[in-house]
């Protein structure tokens, strides 16, 4: 069984920062890549940033330039620094993960139970 625990999530100010975080554990054997999405309130859920097992960086643009994606491959674990946030922000952000259980088995992916951002004055 494999779990992703998102965390970080909260109220804050146009303008203002949040850092969120993801841990991945469980029977894992390689994680290909690890990516946030986000849905907003009668929206469908988009990808906000990836990053690859290499390394690589993509980023929607709407937070290009604001949002930062970084991986700590030791622990399994995947941060998004968000700054300059905006209430076009707000939605609920999910971890997901690309994960091989063991060798040679494709990746499954694997997603987060999602954790709220508001961004409001």
């Amino acid at each position: 069984q494999v779990q992703l625990v998102e965390s970080g999530g909260g109220l804050v100010q146009p303008g203002g920062s949040l850092r969120l975080s993801c841990a991945a554990s469980g029977s894992i054997f390689e994680i290909a890549a690890m990516a946030w999405y986000r849905q907003a309130l009668g929206k469908q859920r988009e990808l906000v940033a990836v990053i690859s097992s290499g390394g690589s960086t993509n980023y929607a643009d709407s937070v290009k330039g604001r949002f930062t994606i970084s991986r700590d491959y030791a622990k399994n674990t995947v941060t998004l620094q968000m700054n300059s946030l905006k209430p076009e922000d707000t939605a609920v952000y999910y971890c997901n993960g690309l994960i091989r259980r063991r060798a040679g088995s494709g990746g499954i992916n694997y997603w987060g139970r999602g954790t709220q951002v508001t961004v409001s004055s």
